[in-house]
């Protein structure tokens, strides 16, 4: 418990607005942030592990998974910051660590035994393609946000009008940041297909039933988005928000496939997930 308040707290000094501080604080809220991202893992490992209850088995439930998507992207952004300073995220993955902290404690979702050798391989596959395709989302939503912004730099330009103060930074390195985006659905699209490929290796070659469940519904439905996103970005050059919504829309599709439902099992109906 020391460990999770330590933790939020860090969290929550992360999360003060940039522009409500002098450089020094920035410099602090930053650190804050890597503090907090070292010690969620801890807890990650603690609690997945099922260590601070004193049971066996891994916890798999919605908690912990959403709380290992939010530390990856806190992860990537960490490393990406090195090169490409985002500092208005910042704010919004501390408070999205604060939330995920906050899920896996109230939801840890029940202690199980790996169904196979590979099953933790397939769930750390699993969580690895949520993260980056949650990383590819908030990439998208800032060049959604800087196309907009763009947008409005032109208009008063075009009517005669000097263009407001502060936007004519608006528009960020915006090639670099639809590269990275689709950089990460790239990652994230092929991690899903290995997913999707270790799982049905892991049915093939045990005694587990084959199941049509909504895991693998959703799952399949979210990669044929991805595909088709990635397609028509190639052959037929999407771009903009015509290519930010196919993402949205598998981004969507994948968090029904594993955490969505676990949700509505562990959260809306209070009962395990099979």
């Amino acid at each position: 418990m020391l460990l999770t308040v330590v933790t939020l707290c860090l969290y929550a000094m992360a999360a003060v607005p940039p522009s409500w501080t002098a450089a020094t604080w920035r410099r602090l809220a930053a650190a804050a942030l890597l503090g907090a991202f070292v010690l969620h893992l801890l807890l990650l490992l603690i609690d997945i592990g099922g260590l601070a209850r004193g049971t066996q088995g891994m916890r798999w439930g919605f908690g912990p998974v959403l709380s290992m998507t939010v530390w990856l992207m806190i992860g990537v952004h960490t490393v990406e910051s090195r090169f490409l300073p985002l500092p208005s995220v910042r704010m919004a993955l501390a408070l999205a660590g604060i939330g995920g902290v906050v899920a896996a404690l109230a939801f840890p979702g029940d202690a199980r035994h790996p169904a196979s050798a590979l099953a933790p391989l397939h769930f750390a596959l699993g969580v690895g393609s949520y993260g980056l395709f949650a990383v590819a989302v908030m990439h998208a939503s800032l060049l959604d946000r800087a196309e907009r912004r763009l947008r409005g730099v032109r208009a008063p330009a075009s009517a005669g009008r000097p263009a407001p103060a502060g936007l004519a930074q608006a528009g960020m390195p915006l090639l670099l940041l639809e590269r990275l985006t689709f950089r990460f659905v790239q990652a994230g699209f092929t991690v899903l297909t290995l997913t999707l490929l270790l799982g049905a290796f892991t049915v093939a070659n045990t005694a587990l039933p084959w199941r049509w469940d909504h895991k693998w519904v959703f799952s399949l439905l979210a990669w044929g988005v991805f595909a088709a996103l990635l397609a028509g970005r190639r052959l037929r050059g999407w771009r903009g928000r015509q290519a930010t919504r196919w993402l949205y829309a598998g981004a969507a599709l994948l968090l029904l496939a594993y955490v969505g439902s676990r949700f509505v099992f562990e959260v809306v109906l209070g009962r395990a997930s099979p």
